[in-house]
């Protein structure tokens, strides 16, 4: 990973700007905005427990709570049973067929599960900069916030290999929650194969550095930014109707969005 001090926004948006001038591949960017950059880059299933977590046990989990979920929200998820989760995941190459193909089995409900709170493995990214920037500068630190530039594949091939964790790219097409697409989302999970298949820190991939000297691939960019440029930011990004509302479309969300205009931009005008 390549940190980046910069100073100002309009200095970050001249690097990423230069970064998509330099990306080749025919995946783009994905972009992940943190409002201190102190944070760790991790999932929410990370924070609320163990750091490898056996995938066969989060099925286990999401499959017991999916019919309250699904009676009160008069919604209905298509997910493998249990059997067929720990069928697919007790070997190496089944479950890592689909994943190569962008196909994780109850994709779509974990969509749901992790746009609403509950512990996923999927790490939530964006195409667009420019709503990373919001969700770093929404609720910043004191000091600084981050935004991370992530390339899967810069040269439009990937190494994996079964003694070591992958982070696997799951695409945006997938039939869910409203918020999935207007955050313009993509998700990445990081897996490796120990006699099981566990569920584990992307940072094991990132800290690694033999596979460059192959094929450059999983290159992640960090920049931090000062949190002083938040109503700036945030002011510029409401111009362009990117709020609280734009992205969540919920009761809630049009409170904020109509804070920050009448109690904030007005008072820094």
């Amino acid at each position: 990973m390549q940190e980046i001090n910069v100073s100002t926004w309009e200095e970050f948006q001249e690097k990423v700007s230069c970064l998509n001038k330099l990306n080749t591949s025919l995946l783009g960017l994905l972009f992940r905005g943190q409002g201190h950059s102190c944070w760790p880059l991790e999932t929410t299933l990370e924070r609320n427990s163990q750091q490898h977590f056996l995938v066969r046990e989060y099925y286990r989990v999401i499959l017991a709570i999916k019919p309250r979920i699904e009676t009160f929200t008069s919604a209905q998820w298509d997910a493998p049973d249990l059997t067929e989760a720990i069928e697919l995941t007790s070997a190496y190459d089944s479950f890592s067929r689909r994943l190569s193909l962008g196909d994780l089995p109850g994709y779509k409900y974990m969509v749901y599960l992790r746009h609403y709170g509950f512990p996923s493995p999927l790490l939530d990214w964006t195409a667009s900069p420019y709503i990373a920037a919001y969700f770093a500068f929404n609720r910043p630190g004191k000091k600084q916030v981050s935004i991370y530039v992530y390339s899967d594949s810069p040269e439009n091939s990937k190494l994996r290999s079964s003694d070591r964790p992958a982070i696997h790219r799951l695409g945006p097409n997938v039939q869910s929650d409203k918020r999935h697409f207007l955050q313009q989302s993509e998700y990445t999970i990081c897996a490796s194969f120990q006699k099981d298949w566990f569920f584990v820190p992307h940072s094991e991939v990132f800290a690694r550095r033999e596979d460059l000297e192959v094929v450059r691939q999983d290159v992640l960019w960090k920049f931090n930014l000062p949190a002083q440029e938040q109503m700036k930011v945030l002011k510029l990004l409401d111009e362009y109707n990117l709020n609280a509302y734009s992205l969540f479309g919920s009761d809630e969300s049009l409170m904020e969005t109509l804070t920050f205009r009448e109690l904030h931009f007005r008072r820094k005008a």
